[in-house]
């Protein structure tokens, strides 16, 4: 018989890695209004944006305005996330508390997108991480790549161990495990799962599934029955990645919050209200929901 974590822990993702994929440039006022809502709703983590270059990532070029106008709630999160130093200083000059750093377990993909191999992307968040512990700025970890690349194909899981590895030990309180293409199926989670949790306690993981085939929920069942408790989502299933051809939207968090409701697993959230900010987000972007329940819901 299946057994599953008593409570689950939901990271929303919609307002930085939803929104970085967009053709247009959503406004700042509804970026702040998005995540307000999305605090409404019972989440405790919700990732607000991100430091990165607007020459690179234009659509969150407003950061620090996004930052400066959501309305922080006692006992709610709002990582960012920064690639480096530069991005770093950026986020803390707007009294930034926590961040988030991102490489990935693909030789290809890190070769790629920042010229750089696995270990010298590493190498590289060295002084951001020391920076972090002497602020007291708590700091987590992205893996992307994990169950495959668009440039390598098969990734190792052994390059997978490697990074949450490296990640945990530098200080990362939590490694998240992205399968950036969705291209996992539920054996090859649970299989990376397995494998990461040898190196990293299971309680300083997290998954973070894009549903390209349609699997993300089955994979995150796979990972829950071997006792992970965070899982990232995006409300309304918005996102990709903009470096990866074919990467569809993240797992809506709406069904991942119906999916664990009906497990019987607590996560604190208010389902219709996640619904109702879905589709009003799905009326700011002008298309409907990625997310099915929401749409059974309307129907």
């Amino acid at each position: 018989m299946s057994t599953f974590p008593a409570q689950v822990r939901m990271v929303e993702v919609g307002a930085r890695d939803g929104l970085q994929n967009e053709k247009t440039i959503v406004p700042a006022a509804t970026k702040i209004e998005l995540i307000d809502r999305l605090s409404a709703t019972g989440l405790k983590t919700i990732e607000a944006t991100s430091f990165v270059s607007p020459k690179w990532v234009p659509q969150l070029a407003d950061a620090a305005e996004v930052y400066t106008g959501i309305s922080q709630r006692e006992g709610v999160s709002y990582p960012v996330l920064v690639p480096n130093e530069k991005g770093y200083e950026r986020a803390r000059e707007v009294g930034v508390r926590e961040i988030a750093v991102f490489t990935a377990a693909s030789e290809a993909f890190n070769r790629k997108n920042i010229n750089a191999g696995i270990d010298e992307s590493l190498d590289r968040f060295a002084p951001l991480f020391e920076r972090a512990r002497a602020d007291g700025v708590k700091v987590r970890g992205y893996v992307s790549t994990v169950l495959g690349c668009p440039y390598q194909g098969e990734v190792p899981i052994a390059d997978v161990v490697h990074v949450a590895e490296r990640l945990h030990q530098a200080g990362c309180y939590e490694v998240s495990l992205g399968d950036t293409i969705g291209v996992g199926t539920p054996a090859k989670a649970r299989a990376m799962l397995r494998a990461v949790a040898q190196s990293v306690p299971m309680h300083a993981l997290a998954v973070h599934f894009h549903d390209t085939y349609g699997q993300a929920l089955a994979n995150i069942l796979a990972c829950l029955e071997e006792g992970v408790a965070v899982v990232d989502s995006s409300v309304g299933g918005t996102g990709g990645c903009p470096y990866a051809k074919g990467a569809t939207g993240n797992v809506a968090s709406e069904d991942v919050a119906y999916m664990l409701e009906g497990l019987g697993v607590d996560t604190g959230v208010d389902l219709d209200a996640l619904i109702d900010t879905g589709m009003w987000l799905s009326e700011q972007l002008g298309r409907p929901t990625a997310s099915r329940v929401a749409r059974a819901r309307r129907s």
